[in-house]
């Protein structure tokens, strides 16, 4: 016999409904991306890495700086946060200008002053993204040029690469730091130009030591190849609405999921950050705004195996 719920049963149920969704809509729109910071550690055992190599990383993507959604308080407890987790080095993965969703953009000369405060032995180092060219005016008009803000991080202090890459040494050991230029520079044409050239870059490499590669855009990884230890990326924010292991907004790339975390493909590893800032929409749900943390060299000997 079916049973009919009474009048106050459906409106006790309907208000519980209701009063649901406004909370979620609350944490969905404020409290998850303006109020969480969280440090996602991984330790992954990688490949043609040296196992008495230990070094710890940090990773930092996706600002885009703008009111009221990354103000400059906001962007200063995320340098206090990464310092304090003591890095020997800081990685940018681009996207520091604000995207679609700025109620008023910020200035990136004082970004740029911020992240000098970023403290590590081995220094920061940066990459750009596809909003450091099309959020640059005078970049878009011309077709051509560079980005403002790699000068302005350059100025203080922080190199921003571009298809190149750099030898570094923690404790007497050498690896690579290598950074791709962007896959998406503009936006009438990003489905078909790419400024990204992975074998240029790894002309630059020249010895055996492990190499971690930095490309803002995901989608490059399924060409990276064997000689590259790890791969960083950022831009899809984790989706930004990330449910039961899913981001029902990125798309995949050729049947794979690159849209969060730790991936691993035919033997080579890859790290996407869901990173700070939001793009399109200003929620963030289920994938809280991270500093990225790598421990890297712990877990040498399970690779070995």
């Amino acid at each position: 016999m079916l049973i009919l719920p009474s009048r106050r049963q459906f409106l006790t149920g309907l208000g519980a409904g209701v009063g649901l969704t406004a909370a979620t809509g609350v944490y969905a729109f404020d409290v998850e991306p303006l109020h969480r910071l969280v440090v996602t550690a991984y330790a992954p055992a990688l490949p043609r890495w040296d196992p008495g190599l230990r070094l710890r990383v940090a990773v930092l993507a996706d600002f885009h700086i703008c009111e009221p959604y990354m103000p400059f308080d906001r962007v200063a407890e995320i340098v206090d946060a990464t310092n304090a987790l003591q890095p020997d080095l800081v990685l940018l993965l681009g996207d520091y200008p604000a995207g679609q969703i700025a109620w008023q953009t910020l200035p990136l000369s004082q970004f740029a002053r911020m992240m000098e405060d970023l403290k590590a032995p081995l220094g920061t180092h940066a990459i750009l993204g596809n909003h450091d060219w099309w959020d640059d005016e005078t970049v878009q008009k011309a077709g051509s040029g560079t980005p403002a803000v790699k000068r302005l991080l350059e100025d203080r202090g922080i190199p921003v690469m571009e298809n190149e890459a750099v030898r570094l040494v923690k404790d007497g050991r050498p690896f690579w730091l290598a950074g791709l230029a962007d896959q998406q520079p503009f936006k009438s044409t990003w489905m078909s130009l790419s400024h990204a050239d992975v074998p240029r870059t790894l002309k630059d490499v020249t010895d055996a030591a492990p190499v971690i590669l930095m490309a803002h855009e995901p989608d490059i990884f399924a060409t990276v190849p064997e000689r590259v230890s790890l791969t960083l990326a950022g831009h899809t924010h984790g989706g930004q609405i990330r449910l039961f292991g899913r981001s029902p907004a990125v798309r995949k790339v050729r049947g794979h999921d690159y849209s969060y975390g730790h991936v691993v493909e035919d033997g080579r590893h890859m790290i996407v950050s869901g990173g700070f800032g939001m793009s399109r929409i200003p929620v963030r749900l289920g994938v809280p705004p991270e500093i990225v943390l790598l421990e890297l060299g712990q877990n040498q000997a399970e690779a070995a195996a």
